[in-house]
């Protein structure tokens, strides 16, 4: 499925071919089409499918002017916008910049043809393969490719998920959240507010020091005056069909459970990286590039957006990562200051 826009023909010749339909992926599509630079972006999802996996009733912590890409007004009522807002925001810069975006077909692999040039292989929905001429790849994935695991039995059990939705499916029953940041916080207060018996397992003393400022004094009250049990110190060790099993300082707990929710983050996705020779520092996990143009060793290659990040996703935002797009642009400019044919596969 394709928005609008001349360049997104599958087999089509482009200049850049950009994987990653989040903000910072669009962002950079963005500034070649201002640029007069042909670009198509891929996606294995939905348009912005990252912030489609967030809570359904999410607010951003940042204001919607810093997240505004592409010189389209993100005007909201509020102060601070929600899910919903963004979804709409970012179908709106998509429709009105007329970007190729090749929804729901994955790019599995990244062929090098020399120059700087590469040959995209990505696949539809339906199973079609597709191939693709480009002269530069720019990799915009996002921060969802891996979930954290906590590596205990049961968790591939059907009723634990990474992640979550909406409190709605909680009424009346037993859920255990794993994790002390924002996520879990948003997640654990949803779900007690529409009905759940809520208990918090966090392996740190307190709650993550990150959690937002206007949410921490209801969950701290909610967790004093029991609402929300907590237990923190504490580590899930295993995972049964009714329960969770906890160790901390009083010992072996058994959790009753007919939910569980691990909100343990995230890690990059960096197998087409890596495929492609992008060395990563193993300690950091931040792929080599050079921040000022987010160009890679490898030619022809850049990354955007929280990708270049590594391992601490909260080194770059939409707000930071949304300029990558005017370097990268601009650097591949520099290299092909005439737009010459791609050297055939």
């Amino acid at each position: 499925m394709s928005a609008p826009g001349a360049d997104g023909a599958p087999g089509a010749d482009v200049a850049l071919a950009i994987v990653g339909a989040g903000p910072c992926g669009l962002a950079v599509a963005v500034a070649a089409r201002q640029a007069g630079v042909s670009a198509v972006t891929f996606d294995r999802g939905c348009l912005v499918s990252g912030i489609a996996q967030y809570p359904t009733y999410m607010q951003f912590f940042s204001t919607a002017e810093r997240l505004e890409i592409g010189g389209v007004p993100f005007v909201v009522a509020a102060e601070k916008p929600t899910r919903r807002d963004a979804l709409a925001y970012y179908r709106l810069v998509a429709t009105r910049h007329a970007l190729a975006v090749r929804l729901h077909e994955a790019v599995e692999r990244l062929e090098p043809l020399g120059g700087g040039a590469w040959l995209v292989h990505s696949r539809t929905r339906q199973g079609e393969a597709r191939q693709t001429r480009a002269g530069g790849v720019v990799l915009a994935t996002g921060y969802f490719g891996r979930p954290v695991r906590l590596g205990v039995p049961g968790e591939g059990l059907p009723h634990v998920r990474h992640g979550y939705t909406e409190g709605h499916e909680a009424w009346g029953a037993d859920v255990v959240v794993v994790g002390g940041g924002n996520s879990a916080v948003d997640a654990a207060l949803d779900m007690w507010r529409a009905g759940g018996r809520v208990t918090l397992v966090h392996f740190a003393e307190a709650l993550d020091a990150g959690v937002k400022p206007w949410v921490r004094p209801e969950i701290e009250a909610r967790i004093r005056d029991g609402s929300i049990a907590a237990r923190f110190g504490c580590r899930v060790v295993a995972i049964e069909a009714e329960a969770v099993v906890v160790e901390g300082p009083g010992g072996t707990e058994r959790l009753a459970a007919s939910q569980v929710h691990t909100m343990t983050g995230y890690l990059p996705e960096t197998g087409l990286l890596a495929a492609a020779g992008v060395p990563v520092d193993p300690e950091t996990g931040i792929p080599a590039h050079d921040p000022a143009t987010m160009a890679t060793p490898v030619e022809g290659l850049y990354l955007a957006g929280v990708i270049a990040s590594g391992l601490r996703a909260n080194r770059i935002f939409i707000e930071t990562g949304r300029d990558h797009g005017a370097a990268i642009v601009a650097h591949w400019r520099s290299r092909h200051p005439v737009h010459s044919p791609l050297p055939a596969p």
